[in-house]
């Protein structure tokens, strides 16, 4: 079996866990190679720091697309995160539709907000489009903000505390079954976190948990949807591919909460990946 091959379309940050500075990191430990197509590089993420420095690459996207597919580069998988603009996710479209095959996966992570509201830099218009790019996802991965937003439902009425309701929001965001969908967020107990899952191929929904840690820490969400794409490509169902992930997110946040690190520097998942590469050799 050849080394799975992931597209990458996600910002990078020179300092500050997360987007493509976990991402990479990630599913290399996890024996993929990523190739990254970054959308704009910031000397630190925004969380917590004041005056970053801010390079927008939107202008080099289609070059880069262009280039990759005259020289026959093909890919196991497009995974796309945080955009900053309705240009970069129609230029990410035209790259999904570009490499796009009927064996290849597209995971799309609508990062789009948080705690019941969209980020500060997403306009109405960014998240029309954002719903727009998400119907080429064959993996959908949102949080309970970004539900609500492409559903179009206040977010005080989409409760994922309950396994009926958690079921019924996954299968409104598959489409009619259309696209497999991982909604994180789900917590049925008040001391763990997790997922429902919608699996398009088996038609069947499932859950997963982990202990929850009571602290937020930057990039979580990142790592999350890196740990699913990376085990996804190397073959994992959509299900233990979720709770893979569900599981190291809890792990890294634990070891980050036991550590004197300030929080704006972001989920210390690197000391734990060889955990990750231990789990694919089981």
């Amino acid at each position: 079996m050849s080394t799975p091959r992931v597209a990458a379309v996600h910002d990078l940050s020179g300092f500050g866990r997360c987007s493509l500075s976990i991402v990479m990191p990630t599913l290399s430990a996890m024996g993929v190679q990523c190739c990254p197509l970054p959308t704009a590089f910031l000397s630190t993420h925004t969380g917590g720091f004041t005056g970053n420095t801010f390079l927008d690459l939107t202008n080099q996207m289609a070059p880069v697309t262009d280039h990759w597919h005259r020289e026959g580069v093909t890919f196991d998988a497009v995974y796309t995160g945080f955009m900053g603009s309705r240009e970069q996710m129609t230029l990410t479209a035209d790259f999904i539709k570009t490499f796009k095959t009927e064996q290849n996966l597209i995971v799309i992570d609508p990062v789009m907000g948080d705690h019941g509201k969209p980020y500060r830099t997403y306009t109405p218009e960014m998240c029309a489009s954002m719903g727009a790019l998400a119907a080429h996802a064959d993996v959908l991965t949102p949080n309970r903000t970004e539900t609500a937003i492409l559903l179009g439902v206040p977010y005080e009425e989409l409760r994922l505390d309950r396994e009926e309701d958690a079921r019924k929001w996954a299968m409104e965001l598959s489409r009619s079954g259309s696209r497999s969908v991982v909604l994180t967020g789900v917590s049925m107990e008040p001391d763990t976190v997790g997922a429902v899952c919608y699996d398009r191929d088996a038609g069947e929904i499932a859950f997963v948990s982990a202990k929850r840690i009571d602290e937020q820490f930057h990039g979580t969400g990142d790592l999350f949807a890196s740990v699913l794409t990376g085990a996804l490509v190397r073959g994992w169902k959509l299900r233990d591919a979720a709770q893979l992930a569900a599981d190291f997110v809890s792990l890294a946040a634990a070891h980050t909460a036991a550590q004197d690190i300030p929080k704006r520097e972001g989920v210390d998942f690197e000391p734990l990946l060889w955990r990750l590469g231990q789990k694919l050799a089981d």
